[in-house]
């Protein structure tokens, strides 16, 4: 049988076979029944040249909707934000391409300042003391802060909104099967607001998302009070990062820890994912941050310099010791992440966000003038809203999607709200034509005329 895929003379393969006394490949594969070996060739095509296998596949991209093709309004938890060009061109610097983990510091000085950085910013957004050097997503890092909830209060007990992202939901509850742990889901009233519930004295964290998955802004202050007037911590989870230069910092609400999802902050959608979870909190809770802590000191030279400082993973302590088996961090993503912030600045950033508000609400405005369409929520919203359609949602993103909009999430897809419930999202990528299209196409013609 021959193998010109594999990069070895006849040579080669003939002393490896005598080396483990077989005669010829097929021999490896004695051990495996003939019944479940294949009898016949792969089932894949000739090889093809370069040129070809290019142009192959720039036609299966074709195919695909995108922010040069489509008005882009689908965001549910990753958003569609314009990324300058220069955050690609400094990520891509030999800084940066350093050790892949950063446990040699005298090697990983550019990954190392990096996470600091990235560590600072994300502390001065959230408005508390301290962040880690980042999570794999926004799902994993509300798990991980529940966990921690957990571990510091020694109760078994989470209230958790039911305008939280329903992935988020989905990863906390398989998280927490294996432990003697208690979730009870808070409803939204008619506003798109938690309704506040009754934490008792087994309540370990209450954890509400801002702004939540419909969008709505909520009221953080009212649920610190009850939580911390119970004992319990108070957890602000955030999946459009964006918000946080716009809306009062949740630390400042009374958050124990923010966590969340920082897609926003100049990595691309990529399909959903990989993306960037992040997780601070108070000093005071410092040892039970999951994953890595990069922290500022001097070499012998009195040079500034970079270090991990706390690393409460398991394999680097005792595995009765650590607060998670968390791999690593988000470290090309976190890359991607603290350039764009550097680069946009507080006021930047704030005039962005401003411009996303802007959006939504003239948004907003247009389907409260458009007949057969209904704004479902009173609430204030940053981004996001949910309207309600005469027909049929998934019928409705169907007549977007033909006049070249990808005009939000059928809610029905993920459980929640009617069938007639589209999640819109409007961000900086789109301008006043295109909302107005997309108002048009929401609506039947018999309709909006």
């Amino acid at each position: 049988m021959s193998f010109p895929y594999i990069p070895h003379t006849p040579e080669d393969i003939q002393q490896m076979l005598e080396a483990m006394n077989l005669r010829e490949i097929e021999d490896l594969f004695d051990p495996i029944s003939e019944k479940y070996r294949l009898q016949r060739p792969l089932a894949v095509p000739a090889a093809a040249s370069e040129q070809e296998v290019t142009r192959e596949l720039g036609a299966l991209a074709a195919r695909n909707a995108n922010l040069d093709t489509h008005d882009w309004f689908l965001g549910a938890g990753t958003y569609p934000h314009f990324t300058p060009s220069v955050v690609d061109s400094l990520i891509s610097r030999s800084e940066f391409t350093t050790a892949y983990t950063p446990y040699q510091p005298e090697i990983s000085q550019g990954t190392l300042q990096t996470i600091y950085e990235w560590q600072t910013m994300i502390a001065s957004l959230t408005g508390v003391d301290v962040a880690n050097a980042s999570m794999y997503d926004g799902a994993s890092a509300t798990t991980e802060a529940a966990l921690m909830a957990l571990r510091a209060t020694r109760r078994s007990k989470i209230l958790v909104s039911a305008g939280i992202h329903p992935h988020y939901l989905q990863v906390l509850e398989s998280y927490t099967a294996g432990l003697d742990a208690e979730i009870e889901v808070l409803p939204l009233d008619a506003s798109g607001r938690t309704q506040l519930g009754e934490v008792d004295e087994d309540t370990a964290c209450v954890i509400i998302q801002q702004p939540n998955f419909l969008g709505c802004v909520e009221s953080l202050p009212q649920f610190a009070e009850e939580a911390h007037a119970k004992g319990s911590l108070f957890i602000t989870s955030v999946a459009e990062a964006l918000s946080l230069a716009l809306l009062e910092s949740p630390g400042a609400q009374g958050a124990d820890i923010v966590c969340g999802e920082a897609q926003s902050f100049g990595v691309p959608m990529s399909f959903g994912g990989p993306n960037l979870g992040f997780l601070a909190t108070q000093t005071k809770r410092l040892r039970q941050l999951p994953g890595r802590l990069v922290g500022e000191t001097v070499d012998v030279n009195g040079r500034r310099g970079f270090v991990l400082t706390l690393s409460t993973r398991e394999q680097h302590i005792r595995r009765e010791r650590a607060t998670s088996n968390i791999c690593t961090n988000q470290g090309l993503c976190l890359a991607m992440a603290t350039v764009y912030l550097s680069l946009m600045g507080r006021q930047g950033l704030r005039q962005l966000a401003e411009q996303n508000l802007a959006r939504v609400e003239y948004a907003k405005e247009q389907v409260r003038q458009t007949p057969g369409l209904e704004l479902l929520h009173s609430a204030t919203h940053f981004n996001e809203f949910v309207v309600r359609v005469p027909d049929h949602a998934e019928k409705a993103l169907g007549r977007a999607l033909d006049v070249g909009s990808l005009g939000g999430l059928a809610l029905s897809r993920v459980g929640m709200g009617s069938e007639q419930d589209v999640l819109l999202c409007t961000t900086e990528v789109v301008n006043k034509a295109a909302i107005d299209r997309l108002i048009r196409a929401l609506a039947p013609q018999e309709i909006s005329s």
